[in-house]
């Protein structure tokens, strides 16, 4: 299975001006965020945002935020009980779907961009907490692995063995890039050429 632009949105998780320097290969980190951002914006795949408590941690890094369809504020860990899964869903219930049973509602919740490309920090706090509630929604859940941090390395990839373990799909920022852009043939090759290297 491979990613396609055309069915993926973009979330980066609380990559924030006060906790990034705290943040295991901070620098390699933020850099992958943006070259994923960059080329969604190019390829017009939604990207949206999450700041966890910013008043207390910083605002969402600008030069990043700036790619972001929309960035949501958010105090729980998961970004989804604060509105995620509203922002990603593109098909709103009809009618009276609210008084269905849950597995009904998420047929008609159902995301045209079901494949959830996400990344960010920390990974075994928000991030986690964020991806296994989407793959609790049944949305494809894609783990951007080197642009996604924790304080440690051992936090970071203990999230990964978990987040595996519960069915999300670990890429690294090349092959999302190389899988959004299909064959060098895209318009778009040499751009991303230049981003990465």
């Amino acid at each position: 299975m491979l990613l396609n632009h055309e069915s993926s949105q973009l979330v980066l998780i609380d990559y924030q001006e006060k906790l990034m320097p705290a943040i295991h290969q901070a620098d390699d980190v933020y850099k992958n965020a943006l070259i994923l951002a960059t080329l969604a914006k190019k390829l017009r795949v939604p990207v949206f945002g999450t700041e966890h408590v910013p008043d207390k941690i910083g605002s969402f890094i600008p030069a990043l935020g700036a790619f972001c369809k929309a960035t949501m504020r958010k105090t729980h860990f998961s970004a989804c009980p604060e509105g995620l899964i509203d922002l990603l869903t593109s098909k709103a219930p009809a009618g009276n779907a609210r008084s269905l049973p849950k597995h009904l509602q998420k047929n008609n919740q159902e995301s045209e961009r079901p494949s959830i490309v996400i990344a960010g920090v920390e990974a075994h706090v928000c991030l986690l907490q964020t991806a296994l509630d989407l793959l609790n929604e049944e949305m494809e859940v894609w783990v951007v692995t080197d642009a996604c941090g924790s304080r440690t390395d051992r936090n970071r990839d203990a999230a990964f063995d978990r987040l595996a373990g519960n069915g999300a799909e670990l890429v690294t920022t090349e092959m999302v890039v190389f899988e959004w852009l299909e064959s060098a043939e895209n318009e778009h090759f040499k751009f991303a050429l230049d981003l990465i290297k």
